[in-house]
This record gives structure tokens, sequence and C-alpha cells, in this order.
């Protein structure tokens, strides 16, 4: 007999060794079961995705940096550069064909991803959603693209603590947790800001900061800071030094500013929800490209601090050098004039926006949290050049130029996010500007207030809000949404009939287990319902059993549910009405089934156990 060739005995030792790599998988999630708890290994997970995560952000950061440096090191910063207008289209162009042959899905808009896998698609995100972010969003920043690194940190860290607990098999809830370690650790890696991403995965992503759920955050958001400053060195992301203090009696020009700041959060979400639409338009994927990557790069080639994340143009800001906007410029020339300050100013602020939305639209990948710092930097300075130079301020102690850069950033940051503590806390964790910690808080509020009273949604939380599909926010409102109205109907009520006798009743009364009983004609059509404390005085009364038929007794139900009704209508309906049980009909009146308050109650639990956390 012929020995077996090597492909052969490859072939019949495959299918053998797959099953003994899974036996040995079983055997260890089996021992993990029983000899670690899951709280502690819920900790242990959380220090690995937050180490992960870390290591994420400081490669996305150094990806990005690496394309950037070579593409513009050698740009004049006294002029215009030609090449400002090819390298954020070729970078755009990159990015959309990456997602378009490799990834084949979408995977920008990173948090608004992060928040709709913890809403519908119980924590789990795909495998490529581990390093698909790094690759396209380095690119569309690298080449210029005007969009943050933040978002897609974000989906990284999210998804790989997704796909390691999907590997050890945890609970929806549990899975939940590593979701949001992964995203505070990404934020804490890419800005070296630990309480930032803790107050991220609160503040955003509206995780219940339960005893529970504490521990593994601030694990895996040290842990993902600790590895940025282990492979950057122990500094702030942004340099900034308070030469000037604050002052009390700046407390007003502070309020004003916020108020400002809300006003420019509007502006900001507005305007990019509606320019992003406007791209969705453009059916064709070219079409889009050349819209957004015409427009960009236009954009960029007349104001260079729009490359890019913009980090470049905050420093300078920060640190008080306005002219530092003016570098690599056609209006280089005008740095020391104040007019041509002013409009330069709200110029990048005001096209920021249309930058970024361009970015995005035409298929690049990225987000919006550094483009919100760098509006709220050019707001912030913009606010106090202008009221240095209306003669309002004694020119002696004008307002500050740095101080104000950086409240302008935490102010725009929080209008735009709804989240203010965050804006707080990353302002001062990624400057050191801890003793602008009252301005900070009182910039942050008022724009958060200002933008609250016109929008209910932050920029991330919108997008899912207006499509219906948004379960972290508002809650008691969202686990209603989850709630169908066929997992909540009871079909096991006895149905009786107009012409039945009162014996007839009585004999169905001794057989059933309910004290409710829906009144149908022959097609079916509801007529009306049977209490039994309604029939209680009548039913032991033998002479009465001829002589009255269920007609004489029944009565109208206090409503009626039509099938498909929301479940926050019907919750609406209960209150309205003070009932217990309700008939559902469908749209031809024909009776289908009752719905109980008890019975959407303890449905509301058991939802709403599935996505928390203890």
């Amino acid at each position: 007999m012929a020995r077996p060739t090597r492909t052969q005995r490859q072939k019949e030792t495959a299918p053998q060794e797959a099953p003994d790599a899974n036996n040995r998988w079983q055997r260890l999630l089996v021992w993990r079961e029983k000899h670690i708890p899951d709280k502690t290994f819920v900790g242990l997970l959380a220090l690995f995705v937050g180490i992960a995560a870390g290591l994420a952000a400081v490669l996305l950061k150094t990806l990005i940096a690496l394309i950037a440096g070579f593409l513009t090191s050698r740009f004049s910063i006294e002029q215009g550069n030609l090449l400002y207008l090819v390298f954020p289209a070729i970078g755009i162009l990159l990015a959309s064909l990456y997602v378009y042959h490799i990834a084949r899905e979408p995977i920008s808009h990173g948090v608004t991803r992060v928040l709709y896998a913890l809403a519908l698609k119980k924590s789990r995100l795909k495998i490529h959603n581990m390093y698909s972010s790094l690759i396209a969003s380095s690119l569309t920043i690298g080449f210029g693209g005007s969009v943050g690194a933040e978002g897609p940190i974000v989906f990284t860290g999210a998804a790989i603590g997704s796909n390691l607990g999907q590997a050890f098999r945890l609970t929806p809830q549990q899975l939940a947790m590593l979701v949001a370690c992964g995203a505070a650790a990404g934020i804490a890696g890419i800005f070296k800001a630990p309480i930032a991403g803790v107050l991220f995965t609160i503040e955003v992503l509206m995780i219940d900061l339960t005893a529970g759920a504490a521990i593994p955050l601030i694990v895996a958001s040290v842990a993902g800071a600790t590895v940025a400053y282990v492979f950057t060195g122990y500094n702030v992301e942004f340099f900034f030094s308070q030469s000037e203090p604050f002052f009390a009696s700046r407390i007003p020009y502070v309020v004003l500013l916020g108020v400002f700041c809300g006003f420019v959060s509007l502006y900001f979400i507005t305007l990019i929800d509606r320019v992003e639409k406007r791209f969705k338009r453009l059916r064709n994927r070219w079409v889009r490209f050349a819209v957004g990557g015409l427009t960009l790069s236009l954009l960029i080639f007349l104001m260079p601090p729009l490359y890019g994340e913009g980090y470049e143009g905050i420093t300078a800001l920060i640190n008080g050098d306005v002219t530092g906007i003016f570098n690599n410029s056609l209006f280089y020339p005008f740095r020391y004039n104040t007019i041509a300050v002013l409009l330069f100013l709200f110029a990048l602020g005001a096209f920021k926006v249309f930058a970024t939305a361009a970015t995005n639209g035409g298929g690049g990948v990225g987000g919006t949290f550094a483009p919100s710092l760098f509006v709220g930097a050019m707001a912030g300075v913009f606010f106090a050049f202008l009221f240095n130079h209306l003669g309002f301020i004694d020119s002696n102690v004008p307002l500050s130029i740095k101080n104000f850069a950086l409240m302008g950033m935490a102010g725009v940051m929080a209008g735009v996010m709804h989240a203010p503590m965050m804006a707080i806390f990353l302002a001062a964790e990624m400057t050191g500007g801890y003793d602008l910690f009252l301005p900070l808080l009182i910039v942050s509020v008022s724009s958060y207030a200002i933008s609250r009273i016109f929008t209910p949604y932050g920029i991330y939380a919108r997008r899912l809000a207006e499509r219906g599909q948004l379960l972290t926010h508002q809650k008691d409102r969202s686990v209603l949404t989850l709630l169908k109205m066929d997992s909540v109907i009871e079909k096991d009520f006895t149905v009786v009939h107009p012409s039945m006798s009162l014996k007839d009743m009585v004999d169905i009364i001794s057989q059933s287990r309910r004290n409710l009983f829906p009144v149908t004609d022959e097609t079916g059509t509801l007529l009306g319902v049977v209490l039994l404390d309604d029939i209680r005085n009548i039913m032991f009364r033998p002479d009465l059993y001829r002589r009255i038929n269920v007609e004489r007794f029944m009565s109208r139900p206090p409503a009626k549910i039509i099938l498909g009704t929301p479940m926050e209508q019907v919750m609406k309906t209960f209150d309205d009405t003070g009932a217990w049980n309700l008939p559902v009909i469908d749209e031809d009146g024909k009776y289908v089934g009752f719905v109980s308050k008890s019975k959407i109650f303890n449905s509301y639990r058991q939802v709403l156990k599935h996505y928390t956390y203890d």
C-alpha cells in the first residue's frame, strides 16, 4: 500500500486539531468560571483592555505624526504651499478605498457606532474594528483631513473590549462594561487624561457609574494613560504655562464667554449635521469624494491651520502666540494686523466645521473631538481679542489670550458633546491648567446650559436619536422602545359572546384562572369585557342563570390598544385610564389579547437589567 502524501496527512490531521484547540479553550473557560469570580475577572480584563487601547492610541498618534511630518516638513512658513491642494484629497481617497474595498462597511463616526453597539447590538463589535479605524484615520488625518483621532481611538478601544469579552463569553452586562473600558482607555491614552476618560463613559456613553462599574473603568483609564506616559513621556498633551493670573473681576467675561461658546456649539452641531446630510444625498461615492476633497483642499490651502487635527494652532494660541496661526499661509504678512487677526480667527472657527464635514462626507475617517477643541480655542481667543481692542478692558490688564483659549476649548466641547464635566477635566488634564478650574467650570456649565436649551442631545447621540435607536440616554423611554408588543401580549383569556347565558358564564369562570373575559361577536370583533367583580353578586343566583345573558352585564373597556402602538404610548394610556389590563385589537377591531401593566413592568426590569452592570 502506498504511503499517504504530506498533503493527505495534513488534511487528515487538520480536522482533529481544531476540535482539540476548541476543547482546550472550553476547559480554560470552565476553569476560569470555577476559580475566578466574575467581578475579579472583569477587572483583570479591564486592565488588559486599558493597556491594549493605550498602545493603540500611541500607535495612532505616531502614525499620524510620521505621515504629516514626512509630507509637510519642507513647507515654507512664510507663504502658501500648493501641495495643500493635493495632500488632503489623497488622504480621503486612500481612506475611502480602504473602507470600501477592505473594511467593507462604514467606520466613521466611531463614538456614534459605539453608542449603537451598546443600544442595539448587545455591545458586539467586529474583529476588524480593532484596527480598521486606526488605518483609515491615520491616512485621513496624516494627509490633512480636518478631523480628530479621538473618535477612531474610542471605536478601536471599544472593539478591543468587545472582542475580548466575546472570546471569554461574558454576559451582555459585562460585555458592555468592557466596551466602556476600551472607550475610556482610548480617551485617556490619546489625551493623557484618565479622569476625562472615565467621565467620557458617564456623560457621553451614559454608562451607569455603580460601585461595581467604577473600578473597571478607572483601572482601564489609568492603564491607558500610563501606557501613553511610558511611550511619550510624562508630560501633558499641550504645553500650557499660566503666566497671567485669573482675577475674580473677570468672572462676568467668563460667563459671557460661556454663553458665546454655547451658541458656537449649536452652530457646530447644526452645520455638521446639515452638511453631512447633503453629502449623503450624493449617491455616487466618486462624486462625494470629488466634492469633499475639493472643498477640503481649498480650505486648507487658504487656511493651513485646518490641516489635520489642528493641534499646532491650538498650541500656539494657548501659549499666547496669535501670530502662529498665520504660518504656512498666504496671509503671513498680515499677522500683526488687528483686523486681519480677528477675521482670520473668525474664519478658522467658522470654516473648521465645513472642513470636518467635508472630510467625513468625502470618505475620510475621523471624529469631532479635535475639531471642537480647535473651534473652542479660536472662539476663546476671538472673544478675548475682540474685547481687548474694543476699549472695554483696561489696556494695562487685558483679557488673557492664553487663558481664554483654554476656557474656549472646554466651553465648546461641553456644548457640542453635552459633557461639561468631561470638558472641564479634559482641558485641565491635557494642559495642566488646574489653576483655571473655576473659570473652566463656569464656561463649561454655561455653554452646556445654552446648548441644552436648543437641542436635547450632543453631537454623538443626536444621530441615533433621530433614528429612534438611542438606548443609553433617557433610559426609561429608550427601554420602552425596545419592548415589542408581541412580547407582552397575553392570549390565555377565554373569549365569550353576547348571547351566552349567565349559566354559561359561570361554567367558564369555574374553569378559568382569569377574572377578565373579552366579549366578541362571530367575526372576532371586540364588543366589551366581563369583569368577575361586576357579576360576583349575581353569579350565585341560579334563578337568574337563564334569564340574563352576557350582553346585559358586559362593560366597555376603559381603552383599547391598537396592535403596533409604541410602548411609550401604551404606558401613557395606562396612566390616563388608571387600568391594569387593556385589550389589544388589530386595525379592523378584531380581538388579539390583553396587555397588563404588571407584565410590562416585569419585561422592563428584565431589559434594563440586561444593560446594567452591577
